[in-house]
């Protein structure tokens, strides 16, 4: 049987959980895509952004470490998956759960500048170029990430203290597609009526925003799950903002923290609980601003999605 993901970027079916944990929106009761409970393991790649990638150059795992199971894979449009398929695992990125299309190529970040700052969406670049924004809790680890990615140590200022970003701040890549980095939610120590407009402007911009492609929600994978950025996903799924989530920090060994589990049990747990809201389970990658860890994966599956949505 050969499964085919239909081409649109609304990946994410929200659907009522069995007992209700939080507060969301109504759910649309929509069809489940995928059924098959084959299982297998997310590979180490070979991926480099410097070409285009064929599907057939990567090589199997020595020491997988994530088991995923066909119906929680995130397939891009236009691709083929087959449930017989023997090197259906050779395809995906490593640390993720996302299978690598026709579109994956041009990844390469060359040049990366600042462009402006913006409170309003109206107010944001208005020469039609895709864009990729980064949000999430304040301390996540988000302008360390935007550094990573472009390989420059403070094209993002990074602040020991949270909730620095007060606006939406796009960064031009190559002349040709730009990274959004958002004001980042949840920083208790902010006066509410200034958390109020953050949260306001920041939903503006992902509701309005015609060129935004894909929303890449940070969470730290070096802690439990918080009940905000299930919420933040959840708002993201029901008004149906195409979404990816990057869990950052897996570096990380806080064992007295994080009750002794180590980053890949935690992103296990939050895909659990994602379980319960979505019907197609949404893309994801496991990354590390120290060690480098999902930055070509991240910058390949942002190539296929803009590529993609160029064409269409």
């Amino acid at each position: 049987m050969v499964l085919t993901q239909l081409p649109r970027f609304h990946f994410l079916i929200l659907k009522k959980p069995p007992v209700p944990r939080f507060n969301f929106f109504p759910k649309p009761k929509l069809p489940v895509i995928f059924t098959s409970p084959t299982i297998f393991s997310a590979p180490k790649s070979t991926l480099s952004t410097t070409e285009p990638i064929p599907i057939t150059d990567f090589s199997l795992p020595e020491e997988p470490r994530l088991e995923i199971s066909l119906d929680k894979l995130f397939i891009p449009p236009e691709t083929e998956v087959s449930c017989d398929d023997p090197n259906l695992s050779t395809r995906l990125l490593k640390g993720s759960n996302i299978v690598v299309s026709k579109y994956a190529r041009d990844s390469q970040v060359v040049q990366a500048e600042f462009v402006k700052s913006s409170v309003r969406t109206e107010d944001c670049p208005s020469d039609g170029l895709p864009e990729f924004a980064l949000v999430g809790r304040s301390n996540v680890g988000k302008s360390s990430l935007l550094n990573s990615l472009v390989r420059r140590k403070r094209l993002a200022l990074t602040s020991k203290k949270p909730g620095k970003t007060q606006c939406i701040n796009h960064f031009r890549i190559n002349d040709s597609w730009y990274l959004v980095d958002l004001p980042g939610y949840g920083y208790a120590a902010a006066p509410h009526e200034l958390r109020t407009d953050w949260s306001k402007f920041t939903k503006d911009y992902f509701i309005n925003r015609s060129t935004l492609v894909s929303v890449f929600l940070l969470i730290d994978a070096s802690i439990p799950a918080k009940k905000i950025d299930l919420e933040y996903a959840s708002w993201l799924g029901q008004n149906q903002i195409p979404m990816t989530l990057i869990f950052t920090k897996c570096d990380k060994r806080k064992k007295k923290k994080n009750g002794g589990k180590r980053p890949e049990q935690n992103v296990n747990d939050f895909q659990e609980l994602i379980r319960g809201y979505f019907r197609t389970a949404p893309p994801w990658i496991m990354t590390s601003s120290v060690t480098n860890q999902g930055r070509d994966e991240i910058l390949l599956h942002m190539a296929q999605l803009r590529n993609y949505w160029l064409k269409h």
